[in-house]
């Protein structure tokens, strides 16, 4: 496993911890269909959650954050729609994002931005 993919698993698994303690159900982790690829699936308070990871050193140049940019957030729809053909829902839907930055001794800080993308559907 390269580093980059050790601090990307690292990030997915702190953002899991911080939704399930902050009542979140997870419905999916990773989920794929064709080229179609989502982090995490979750349910809150009768809300659908996608809900893109963006993990970076806590070393780094740029926050984790900057890396939702339009090229990502437009494949997001893409999938999040293709979920949706599969898996019907009838409440609200939202995306968010979580950042996690990670540090070789510490705790990884981890970042939840509600409503990331907003949509008008």
């Amino acid at each position: 496993m390269t580093t980059t993919q050790h601090t990307g698993r690292q990030g997915e698994e702190a953002a899991a911890r911080w939704l399930l303690d902050h009542g979140f159900t997870l419905l999916h982790r990773n989920w794929r269909q064709g080229h179609y690829e989502l982090d995490i699936v979750a349910a809150r308070k009768g809300t659908l959650h996608f809900i893109e990871v963006k993990t970076r050193r806590r070393d780094g140049l740029t926050p984790p954050e900057q890396a939702l940019d339009s090229h990502k957030r437009r494949a997001l729809v893409r999938a999040a729609n293709a979920y949706l053909t599969e898996n019907p829902f009838a409440g609200e839907v939202q995306f968010d994002l979580i950042a996690v930055e990670t540090a070789p001794a510490g705790t990884p800080e981890v970042r939840y931005i509600e409503d990331a993308i907003e949509l008008h559907w």
